[in-house]
């Protein structure tokens, strides 16, 4: 390719020589000369093996690979190391060869901000940055500095227009910012994909600026991931107050030497301060060692996390629960069975479905318990008999919407699930899953989809089960009533809980769904803290 200087094959006999890419131009030309998507990796250099990580990831999704080098001016404040910054674009397309990537692009200052200086334009700023996201970590103590991110990353996505952008969780604030202000990119026009920490032996995160610190000072460094099992430790021993968390952090590191920026805990999602932990938080801290500042994180758990599946019938709840369990290593707890099985056991012994006397003592009385087959499937006895398949009659099915509106009935169950959720370590299925049942559960989604599709759904499950579907008309009103039903009772009604995410699945296959859902559970636990299929 004209004006694009080469390396030599890295990656076996079949990849073609790594380009290094320097003006607009040449970007443009090499965009244009393949067909297929870009996965992009953006970079300020001085790469390491965390940057490879990153793009063998890139590489592992199956396109040509991009990674940019380019020290972002707009990031550094007043005092902080901009001129000082690791510079080695030898070394850097030497390690982006080795790790795959099919082309490295040097842009220079003009090449991203135009012949203009970036801080003299107020007018070309950025896309709008959410306050409440920079209030901790590092926010106050880099101003300006998420603003200048978000200023060079539109503009770098807009000149590639990748398909997928491979970012690290190393500086999850930094991931988080970009995530909730830049919608446009990553939920419309590519996607972002995280990639865990890399860590040296002794657990300090790759970084460039490691590089500047004597031995010394490395030494001390090797602290700050110590620090932060401290803080780990002491939750499992119980500790649950954000003050003692935080300062248990500080004093080790005080000790050791090193200037603490910030020790705090916070809510992984929307980065506000958490005083007390309470299922998942991300304990971050930044310090000061030579002429470095150096970040890292710790997720900290009290328990497993919860994921609460909410939304009507026919939405395809118990479907995507059990493969989003099976891939987070998660179990997969079907309220709605359990529903059923009261439908069935009432049924059985013709109780009239009212509340009452007789519907106390049959609740009083009953024995239901869930487990989990060899499969990973539920399997559900009740008073000693195994109904897993009984519950889905039809005459079960059509019972449940009165059986799930009666309070009593609720309450017993709600208690229940309760139980099961205390450990944590679940994807929960239901109708009032995120509002009433495990209302601290990390991720809250609510499922839906129009009557129609649903309807179309329920007859396909029917005919698999071998059983006649009445005509979807018929089904139709049939949703239509329990929708009714579900949303109108006294009892927790139907309706997406307040900090929920509503996800509509007309249109997009299942898998499309789960890989939805988990991105959106990674947004809130990283992939370094629950990798798939962690148990």
């Amino acid at each position: 390719m004209d004006g694009h200087a080469m390396l030599g094959k890295v990656d076996g006999p079949t990849k073609a020589p790594m380009v290094i890419l320097h003006s607009n131009n040449e970007l443009d030309q090499w965009l244009a000369a393949a067909a297929g998507p870009v996965h992009f990796v953006p970079t300020m250099g001085g790469l390491h093996r965390g940057h490879q990580q990153l793009i063998r990831a890139a590489r592992r999704a199956g396109a040509r690979v991009l990674v940019s080098v380019f020290v972002n001016p707009t990031q550094f404040g007043a005092g902080e190391d901009f001129t000082t910054y690791p510079r080695h674009p030898d070394g850097d397309a030497q390690q982006a060869g080795a790790a795959g990537a099919d082309a490295v692009w040097f842009p220079a200052m003009d090449h991203v901000y135009g012949a203009a200086n970036p801080g003299d334009n107020p007018g070309r700023s950025g896309p709008p940055l959410k306050p409440f996201l920079i209030r901790t970590l590092c926010g106050p103590w880099r101003p300006g500095h998420f603003e200048g991110v978000l200023m060079v990353m539109e503009r770098l996505l807009e000149r590639v227009q990748p398909a997928v952008v491979v970012m690290g969780e190393k500086d999850w604030q930094q991931l988080t910012v970009l995530r909730q202000c830049l919608p446009a990119f990553y939920e419309q026009r590519c996607r972002l994909l995280p990639v865990p920490v890399v860590r040296e032996e002794d657990g300090l995160p790759y970084s460039s600026r490691n590089s500047r610190l004597s031995p010394a000072q490395r030494r001390q460094a090797a602290l700050l991931p110590q620090g932060l099992g401290d803080a780990a430790a002491a939750v499992q021993g119980g500790e649950r107050r954000a003050a003692v968390l935080e300062q248990l952090v500080r004093r080790r590191l005080d000790a050791a030497g090193l200037a603490v920026d910030y020790a705090q805990l916070v809510d992984p999602l929307t980065l506000q301060p958490c005083p007390h932990l309470d299922g998942v938080a991300l304990l971050g801290v930044a310090v000061h060692v030579g002429p470095a500042r150096l970040l890292d994180h710790r997720f900290l758990l009290s328990r497993k996390p919860i994921i609460a599946i909410d939304g009507p019938a026919g939405t395809g709840k118990s479907t995507v629960t059990r493969l989003l369990a099976a891939r987070l290593g998660l179990l997969h707890l079907d309220t709605g069975a359990m529903y059923r099985a009261v439908a069935w056991l009432m049924l059985e012994n013709r109780q009239p479905i009212r509340s009452g006397e007789a519907l106390q003592q049959l609740l009083e009385t009953m024995e239901l318990r869930l487990a989990w087959g060899d499969h990973g499937q539920q399997v559900i006895r009740i008073n000693g008999v195994d109904v897993s398949d009984a519950v889905r009659l039809p005459r079960v099915t059509a019972t449940v919407p009165r059986v799930a509106a009666l309070p009593e009935v609720r309450q017993v169950l709600t208690r229940q699930q309760r139980m099961f959720g205390r450990q944590g370590g679940l994807v929960s299925e239901g109708r009032d899953m995120g509002t009433a049942v495990f209302p601290h559960a990390e991720l809250k989604v609510y499922l839906t989809a129009t009557a129609a599709e649903r309807a179309r759904r329920r007859a396909a499950d029917m005919t698999q089960r071998g059983q006649t579907p009445p005509p979807l008309a018929t089904l139709e009103v049939q949703i239509a009533e329990r929708d009714h039903l579900d949303c109108t009772r006294t009892e927790a009604p139907l309706r997406p809980a307040e900090d929920g995410v509503v996800v509509a699945t007309d249109g997009i296959s299942v898998e499309q769904v789960v890989d939805k859902l988990e991105d959106l559970f990674h947004q809130r636990l990283s992939h370094e803290a629950w990798p798939a299929g962690h148990h």
